[in-house]
C-alpha cells in the first residue's frame, strides 16, 4: 500500500497543561507509524514544539490547513486553529482557556471525521476541571457524541456497556430488549466494518449466573431477534465467566449491562494498551485510558505507549484490519 492510500489519523493533543502534548510528540516520533497511517496532530503548534523540547525529540512539525496535505519525509502535520495563547499556559493548572482550546480542537477533529477527511481520530487526555471551567461542560459524558456507545478494548478482550456513568439502579432500568438489540446490531455492523467477517457477540446477563427471570425477559428477546437475522450472538451468558471465555477466543466482544461489568475485566487484563472506541460514527474515534497527570506534566517522563497503541488501533480499524491480541 502506498503512503497516499494509508488512512489519515488525527490526534487531538489533549489538555495543554497536562502530559497530552508530550505523549503525542513521543508517539508521533515512532518510525513504525509511517507504514500504518498519515498522522496529523490537532492543537497548538507552539505547545507541541515545547513538548518536543522537553522530551528531547527532534520532530519536524509542519502547519497544514487540510489533513490531506501531502508532507515529505519525516514531517508531521499540525492543524492549529491559532486561537490558543500558549504564553498563559501553566503546567498542572486547570483553566477555562485550556478547556476552551480542547473543545475547539475536539470539535474540529469530529467535523473532519464526519466530512471524511479523517478516517481515524484519537483523543488525548482531557482535564475535567478545565472542561467544566468553560461553563459548557457539566459532565465529561457530555462530550460523548450523540447516539454512540463506548467499546473498550485491550488485546482480544472487547466490551461495550449499555450505559455509562449512571447510578446502578438507573443502569438496570436502561436494560430493555430494544436497547440490547440496538447495541447488538450496532456492534455487529461496526466489527464487520473493521474486518471481522462474522463477529461473535456475547451478551452478559444482569444478575449473578444470569439466573433470574429478568435476565431472560430483558435480554432473551433481543438475542432471538438478532439471531433470526443471521447475527452470531449468544446470551444472556453468565457474567463471571464470559470475559474469561472471550480471552480464550470464544467470543469477539461482550455487550455488558452496565459500565463496571466490563470495565473491571478490561482494566485488570491489560490497562496500558487499553483504549475506548466510540461506535456509531462514520469514522473511527477513540481515546486513551489515562488522564492528564498534572503532577508530572512538563517533566518529559510520561509513558507514551497508551497513545501509540491508540494511534495504531485507529489506523488498523480505519483500514479494516481487526486488532488481534
Amino acid at each position: 500500500m502506498s503512503r497516499s492510500q494509508l488512512p489519515v489519523v488525527g490526534v487531538m493533543i489533549g489538555d495543554p497543561a497536562g502530559i497530552g502534548p508530550e505523549v503525542c510528540v513521543r508517539a508521533a516520533a515512532s518510525p513504525e507509524l509511517k507504514s500504518q497511517c498519515r498522522l496529523v496532530l490537532i492543537g497548538d503548534r507552539a505547545i507541541l514544539e515545547r513538548a518536543a523540547d522537553i522530551c528531547g525529540i527532534a520532530l519536524n512539525l509542519v502547519s497544514v490547513t487540510d489533513p490531506q496535505d501531502a508532507l515529505e519525509g519525516d514531517a508531521v502535520g499540525v492543524l492549529d486553529p491559532g486561537t490558543f495563547d500558549p504564553a498563559s499556559n501553566r503546567f498542572g493548572v486547570a483553566s477555562a482557556q485550556a478547556g476552551e482550546a480542547v473543545l475547539e480542537w475536539l470539535r474540529l477533529g469530529e467535523r473532519l471525521g464526519r466530512e471524511g477527511k479523517l478516517q481515524g481520530f484519537v483523543l488525548g487526555p482531557m482535564e475535567t476541571a478545565s472542561m467544566k471551567a468553560t461553563g459548557k461542560v457539566h459532565d465529561m459524558d457530555d462530550l460523548q457524541p450523540a447516539g454512540t456507545f463506548m467499546l473498550r478494548m485491550s488485546g482480544n478482550l472487547r466490551a461495550v456497556p449499555l450505559s455509562e456513568h449512571v447510578p446502578l439502579s438507573k443502569a438496570i432500568e436502561l436494560v430493555t430488549p430494544e436497547r440490547v438489540e440496538h447495541v447488538v446490531r450496532l456492534v455487529d455492523r461496526t466489527l464487520k466494518s473493521w474486518g471481522f467477517k462474522q463477529p461473535r457477540i456475547a451478551v452478559a446477563g444482569i444478575n449473578p449466573h444470569a439466573m433470574f427471570p429478568e435476565d431472560q425477559d430483558k435480554i432473551g428477546p433481543a438475542v432471538a431477534a438478532a439471531c433470526a437475522d443471521g447475527i452470531d450472538v449468544q446470551g444472556p451468558l453468565v457474567p463471571d465467566t464470559v470475559f474469561r471465555q472471550t480471552l480464550e477466543g470464544r467470543h469477539d466482544v461482550v455487550v455488558t449491562m452496565f459500565h463496571d461489568q466490563g470495565q473491571i475485566p478490561i482494566k485488570t487484563a491489560a490497562f496500558e494498551g487499553a483504549c475506548t472506541v466510540y461506535v456509531g460514527l462514520p469514522f473511527v474515534m477513540l481515546n486513551v485510558p489515562h488522564g492528564t497527570a498534572y503532577d508530572i506534566a512538563g517533566q518529559g517522563v510520561a509513558q507514551h505507549q497508551s497513545m501509540l497503541s491508540a494511534i495504531r488501533t485507529a489506523a488498523s480499524l480505519a483500514a479494516g484490519r481487526p486488532i488481534a491480541a
